[in-house]
This record gives structure tokens, sequence and C-alpha cells, in this order.
């Protein structure tokens, strides 16, 4: 039976060192499970893997669209298990590392069908919540979708805008595509965890922002400001600077809500994983124990 071996873990914990050492170790490419290192020219802001780290291993699903694409766990899900069907002959034991919680559960137990939405529908809602507001929005998928509005957390516009797509589109609630069954996958899953005390991941967080920052994390949100509107720029980092290229903030004032937002981002991070009885917790630095607990689990 082939296998995929998942890591995990949040933002700065140090996924891409160990990443490298499985990957070595297993003699097999690294598929990222980051949705914003898919971006091109977002490297600094993502902390995507360097040019001498791509040249060590290679990487599936690193900086192959343009900030401006659409792109969705959907069809993440969909282009994954086409890869790992080319490349079980090959590397029967396969990893996939990131952070991005929606990409990986899609992975391992599937996303529902959910249609495409057209680019229309798109405008039309997102002209409306610029229009309109948040709040009207919410009443409206009130109305239309009620079992949705009750589940959902509706002070993200990005979900509240995407049920109301779906609606418009196909004219039925958005909670009828939601079936939320796990797939059964045709090879056994791995999964690895990484976790560190919270000061000393709170530490590296702080280092790693300002390492970004030293490095051109201001150019590069200068570079992509217009269109920061779009999700690929809809993230920590780039909108706190987009704050100070429009005057409404200083940039050490920006820098240290970077840093808090930040480690806020890795709390919700390690509450969804821990939802997942199936991971097994290790140190980063703990490397020869990871390997050899994914040596006794590999079928």
């Amino acid at each position: 039976m082939n296998n995929l071996v998942v890591l995990i873990g949040p933002t700065a914990v140090g996924k891409t060192a160990t990443s490298l050492a499985i990957a070595r170790h297993l003699n097999c490419p690294i598929i990222s499970a980051d949705s914003r290192q898919m971006y091109r020219g977002l490297e600094i802001g993502t902390a995507a893997p360097t040019a001498e780290e791509l040249s060590r291993q290679k990487h599936y699903f690193v900086g192959q669209l343009q900030p401006g694409d659409y792109y969705s766990a959907a069809r993440y899900e969909q282009q994954v298990l086409e890869l790992l069907e080319k490349e079980f002959p090959r590397h029967p034991t396969m990893l996939l590392s990131g952070g991005s919680m929606m990409y990986i559960d899609a992975v391992c137990k599937g996303i529902d069908d959910i249609p495409t939405v057209d680019e229309e529908t798109r405008l039309i809602v997102k002209e409306r919540y610029e229009r309109e507001g948040l709040e009207r929005l919410c009443s409206e998928l009130r109305l239309l979708d009620p079992t949705y509005y009750n589940e959902a957390d509706i002070k993200n516009p990005k979900r509240v805008m995407h049920a109301l797509e779906i609606c418009y589109m196909t004219g039925k609630p958005y909670s009828s595509f939601r079936s939320g069954q796990k797939r059964k996958r045709p090879f056994n899953i791995i999964k690895i965890g990484l976790m560190r005390q919270r000061e000393e991941l709170y530490e590296r967080i702080s280092l790693r922002v300002e390492q970004m920052i030293a490095d051109g994390l201001m150019d590069e949100a200068k570079k992509f400001y217009h269109l920061k509107e779009h999700n690929s720029l809809n993230t920590v980092g780039y909108k706190e600077l987009f704050k100070v290229i429009d005057g409404e903030w200083e940039l050490p004032f920006a820098i240290e809500k970077i840093k808090q937002n930040t480690r806020i981002y890795s709390r919700k991070q390690m509450t969804w994983y821990r939802r997942d009885e199936e991971v097994s917790w290790f140190h980063p630095d703990n490397i020869e124990e990871i390997l050899n607990f994914i040596d006794s689990k590999i079928i």
C-alpha cells in the first residue's frame, strides 16, 4: 500500500527544515500545503522555501500561480490526488507539508463537491460587499440559508460572500452542498504534528517577522499593492503594511501588529489541529524520533 506522510504545525514552528529532512529520508518530493506559497512573487511574506531549499528537494505547489489568480481548496484536492497517482509508482511514500488547514483536510478527508463560482457572480457579490457592507450581506444570508448562517463565522467576509455566491448561482442554500462526510483514500495517511512551547514559538515568530522586514517585505507589499483586494494578499504581513502605504499606520506599529496577528493565527491553527486525534506530536528538534516513527507506520 502507498503512504502519505502529512506534516503540520503552526506558522514558524519549523516545518520547512523538518520537511526537507523527512523528504531526504524517504527520497521523495515535497507537496506544499501552504495556500499562499503557491503565489509567485510573495516569497518573503509567505516564508516560501528559498532557492537553495528548492534545489535540495523537488517541491510541488510552490510559486506556480500569479497573485491575481483564483484558486480553491477543491482544486487543490483534485490536483494533489492526481499528482499522487502519478508519483506513487516511483515514490511509494510521499510527503505533504504545510500549515493551511483547509488544504490539509481537503487531501486527507475530502471536501464537498461545491460548484465553482463564475466570475460574474463573484464580482456582483464583491461589489455588494464594498457598497453595502458585511452586516447587510449577513442579513441576506440568514434569509437564504439560515442553516449555514447559524453555524458560520459571520464575521469572516470571505465565508459569508462565498456562501452567498453559491446561493445566487445555484438558487439553492449553500448548506445543501455540505455533507461533511469523510472520504476514504486509497493510501495510508501518517500525520505528524510539530509543536513548541508557546514562549519559544512566539520568539521565533518575532524573529521571523523582523527578518522578513529586513529582507524587503515592504518592497514586496508595495509591488503588489494594486492587487490588495485579491485573496492572495488578504494575509497577515501584507494587510498591515498596506495600512502603512495608505498612511494609516506608522511602520513600527505595523510590525508589532504583524507579530501580534501572526501569534493569533498560530493559535487558530493549533485549535484546528488539536481536533484531529490522528496526529502524533513531536518537537522539531527530535528529528530522529520523527523519522523512526514514520518508518514504524509505513505500510
